[in-house]
């Protein structure tokens, strides 16, 4: 195993149950509220079928979960899943409203073994997350699995930017993180934590890479944010 996050697993567990409470506006912060466009023009490229059964990896408070079910029918379904008992208890609280008209399931589980049969999904996602595993190869390895063949894996994730200018300005905002965030009364090595795997995690076309090694097709991707940001896409063979 080629390890893409040295940190132990328990370490990381523990660290996102701590930030629970606080990842959503401090998302919002860090992302200077483009987080929402972001994820708009990723459900646009995504051509989800009204009845599809969908995965969500490392759903965490659930906000793409609640935007995959938006997409869906009744007949539709979606699961989320993540490893986080608190990041899962504030998914169930804020899919209250969308579990009154969709089918959605919350699941506390590892994204390096996902608990489910191959060929089980219409399609997965895994949204800031795939950084925080250990390796990341085999959680792209598992979500694939468990994909219907045709299906996609989508991959929303902070990237290295290639512009000289842009990656130092970055670089300096992404340091600054941990300071504002202990001055918002958050933990200062949680979010010191957060900004050093957004900056040591893969390039855009090292990913793109990942996904095709593991045997995904017409991998694509898309960089928002002038490359800080990059959403992947790739469909498991038919």
């Amino acid at each position: 195993m080629v390890l893409t996050n040295k940190t132990p697993e328990e370490k990381v567990n523990s660290l996102f149950d701590r930030v629970a409470p606080e990842y959503d506006s401090m998302n919002n912060w860090i992302s200077m509220g483009l987080e929402k466009n972001w994820r708009r023009e990723t459900m646009k490229r995504l051509n989800i079928k009204v009845d599809s059964k969908l995965l969500d990896v490392c759903c965490g408070t659930g906000t793409w979960t609640a935007d995959l079910a938006n997409e869906l029918s009744n007949e539709g379904h979606v699961t989320g899943l993540d490893f986080s008992k608190e990041m899962l208890k504030l998914a169930e609280t804020k899919l209250i409203d969308v579990e009154q008209r969709k089918n959605i399931h919350l699941v506390q589980g590892n994204a390096m073994e996902l608990p489910f049969a191959d060929n089980s999904f219409a399609g997965t996602t895994i949204g800031f997350g795939l950084r925080n595993v250990p390796d990341a190869s085999q959680v792209l390895s598992e979500m694939t699995r468990v994909v219907k063949p045709g299906g996609f894996v989508a991959c929303l994730e902070t990237s290295q930017p290639q512009n000289v200018f842009v990656k130092s300005v970055w670089n300096i905002f992404f340091k600054l993180v941990p300071v504002i965030a202990k001055v918002r009364g958050n933990n200062y090595a949680d979010y010191d934590y957060l900004q050093k795997t957004t900056k040591e995690f893969v390039s855009a076309n090292k990913l793109k890479e990942m996904f095709e090694e593991v045997g995904l097709q017409k991998v694509t991707y898309k960089q928002f944010s002038l490359g800080a940001v990059v959403l992947h896409i790739g469909y498991k063979s038919l």
